[in-house]
């Protein structure tokens, strides 16, 4: 793979050459492309080579070099649950989702019962706006093989690779939980609690926060069969609950997770491998809890997100995918 911030003419010359690519821009610059086989995500911060920005004029370009094919597909409605129908048969898909949609909270909750989810690579982000835009402009989609925007359903690339090429997906999680600290359930599935039961008790889960003093900066981390799956705090409300970036599983046990220590120093010590030849996207609370405007995280590089998917949502992580030819995956 090669990444690389590219201008909007620089971008269409790729797309016209019949590159297969994964982009990330303001709504602005991506309205700009030509068709091809691409997708693209609305997003306006990036980390680059030289650190974190705020980029809306240029494009975030991805380009899967060991593609022989690829198709782009937008799932809406009754359809999201078929994203996986599509599939090459050694391939991978990169999938691209509005943040606040519709679309968003089906795949969160139930996107893991999705036929065939895990029997291939899926990789990508939910999209978003500048954090002052949120209400004000809406996060888009969009389809490269029509260049149209969509403010709902999941815009899928599906590429098929090269017999020599194997995708390799990871994540990056610097959290894990502190298992000292207070045990928390909910009973139902949900973006959102007005209630929590905390050591088997149940408590009003807003008021529990704040009377603990609880650094929400810090998400709820699960065990989810031996894999540390983050939620996030999104907003604490006395009247209203909790909200979360990501949903809450009913019966599952949560800790709050364990500080990090400086995130940018930790990301950049953590984030080994070769960054460049490796698709990547953070999360936009990383990016804003650990200051990364101007500070690089370690040699990855890629735009920041209100999400991370590797098969399913995440929260304050990062996540990455390398193509990789298949004598080197069996060395790895």
């Amino acid at each position: 793979m090669k990444n690389t911030m590219m201008s909007v003419a620089e971008a269409a010359e790729k797309i016209e050459a019949g590159a297969v690519l994964l982009l990330a821009g303001s709504e602005e610059a991506l309205g700009q492309l030509p068709k091809g086989k691409w997708i693209g995500g609305t997003s306006v911060y990036f980390v680059t080579e030289t650190g974190g920005r705020v980029d809306r004029e240029n494009v975030f370009v991805t380009e899967i070099e060991r593609a022989t094919d690829a198709r782009a597909v937008v799932y809406e409605g009754e359809d999201l649950p078929n994203l996986t129908m599509n599939r090459f048969d050694n391939g991978l898909s990169m999938i691209l989702i509005p943040a606040f949609s519709k679309a968003h909270s089906e795949f969160a909750i139930k996107g893991a019962e999705f036929p065939g989810l895990f029997d291939q690579p899926l990789m990508g982000w939910i999209t978003g706006v500048h954090l002052e835009e949120i209400g004000v402009k809406t996060p888009k989609v969009f389809d490269g093989a029509t260049g149209q925007a969509h403010e709902e359903g999941a815009a899928v690339l599906h590429v098929a690779l090269n017999d020599g090429a194997v995708a390799d997906l990871d994540i990056l999680n610097l959290f894990e939980q502190d298992v000292a600290a207070d045990k928390i359930s909910f009973s139902e599935d949900g973006f959102g609690a007005k209630t929590a039961m905390v050591n088997g008790e149940e408590v009003d889960f807003a008021a529990y926060l704040t009377e603990t003093g609880v650094d929400t900066q810090l998400p709820l981390v699960a065990n989810y069969a031996g894999m540390m799956v983050n939620v996030s705090f999104q907003s604490v409300d006395a009247d209203k609950g909790v909200a979360f970036y990501a949903p809450v599983v009913a019966g599952a046990e949560y800790h709050i997770a364990k500080p990090t220590g400086d995130y940018a120093a930790t990301f950049a010590a953590r984030a080994t491998g070769e960054g460049a030849s490796e698709l990547s996207c953070n999360c936009i609370l990383n990016y804003l809890y650990g200051e990364l405007e101007g500070k690089k995280t370690g040699n990855f590089t890629g735009p920041v997100t209100f999400g991370e998917i590797a098969y399913i949502l995440l929260n304050q992580t990062m996540v990455r995918l390398h193509v990789k030819a298949a004598e080197q995956a069996a060395v790895a």
